[in-house]
């Protein structure tokens, strides 16, 4: 999608946004424009990660973004949010491959580690040499991590990391794992590196979404880590939960991110003109269901001119019908 949303920002919250937030959003705005779209298409379709966009993103800061020091952008969190807004207009894995890697391995280590193992390991991952996951779902506990059966147990100056981990971003591509685990005190984290004797790992195909993301399986068999690779500030779910709050402020502008694509696309649909005449119209869209099933979709707007978008309450309003939103994103997710 080619026009602009600035006419349709009811809320007015570009006007809150610094000229550096702007300078940022539009930075990776013109990078999901020029270089995500034209190939991520093909990477959906064969389910596969655009492992070439590595080395821009990282030019770019988006890898810790929002943290300070250990050669990361030093952005605050809303540059953050609008970074990963961008992202998801491009294609949701590319999103999560930067979450996971920022918001959830990075800010393990930002926030659990020692300065050791912080001037070991951000730096590269800041560069995007470094590709890091987050092992903390289980095969039979999906999200409730309360229910962990991953273990590492003590052995002389080391641990014996044994259990497995499911639904992994970035997982076969990593070449390090946030893994958590339940030892006699509670929950802690280790840093197991690819390649560890007893670490394998095993993707998951045949997804219907996060196609051109790598989602993996992680196997821990007897793996030996020494004091080094333990994160030593980790105590108890607190550790592995604040990672996820730090990934959720990046959720919330996923959010908007789908609401606007799918405004765009109604737009597209009804045809902005009508949107600038401030008129009333009741349009009948068809859109092509699998093998000639063709559903008759009704979308009814209604619009007022746009002197009135400084009203306390919006007086323009976009109704879709919940099963019509649905049906949207999907085409948005098959391109069709």
């Amino acid at each position: 999608m080619t026009h602009s949303l600035t006419d349709l920002d009811f809320y007015q919250l570009d006007d809150l946004l610094s000229p550096e937030e702007k300078m940022t959003r539009e930075a990776i705005r013109q990078f999901v424009q020029r270089e995500v779209l034209p190939g991520v298409e093909r990477h959906f379709a064969s389910e596969t990660f655009p492992v070439e966009l590595v080395p821009r993103m990282a030019q770019l800061g988006i890898f810790g973004a929002n943290l300070k020091g250990y050669g990361c952008a030093g952005m605050n969190n809303i540059s953050y949010g609008l970074i990963m807004q961008e992202l998801e207009a491009g294609d949701s894995g590319l999103r999560s491959f930067a979450s996971v890697q920022s918001a959830l391995a990075m800010y393990a280590i930002y926030s659990s580690g020692s300065e050791e193992q912080k001037n070991r390991y951000l730096p590269g991952m800041a560069q995007g040499k470094l590709i890091g996951c987050f092992g903390l779902t289980e095969p039979d506990h999906g999200s409730d991590p309360g229910g962990m059966e991953t273990r590492a147990r003590k052995d002389g100056r080391g641990w014996v990391l044994n259990g497995t981990k499911r639904w992994i971003t970035n997982g076969s591509i990593a070449d390090l794992a946030i893994v958590w685990a339940r030892v006699e005190e509670g929950i802690t984290g280790f840093i197991v590196e690819k390649g560890t004797l007893g670490f394998s790992t095993r993707d998951i195909h045949g997804k219907f979404s996060m196609r051109a993301s790598i989602t993996s399986e992680l196997v821990f068999d007897d793996v030996r880590l020494d004091e080094a690779h333990h994160l030593p500030n980790a105590r108890g779910l607190r550790a592995p939960l604040s990672c996820l709050t730090q990934a959720r402020f990046g959720i919330m502008h996923l959010r908007i991110c789908i609401l606007e694509v799918v405004n765009r696309l109604c737009l597209d649909l009804l045809g902005q003109e009508h949107l600038r005449l401030g008129c009333e119209a009741d349009l009948v869209t068809l859109l092509d269901g699998s093998q000639g099933d063709i559903r008759e979709l009704e979308v009814r707007f209604r619009s007022t001119h746009v002197g009135n978008r400084r009203r306390k309450n919006i007086e323009r309003s976009f109704y879709i019908e919940d099963d019509i939103l649905d049906r949207l994103v999907e085409v948005k997710v098959r391109g069709d």
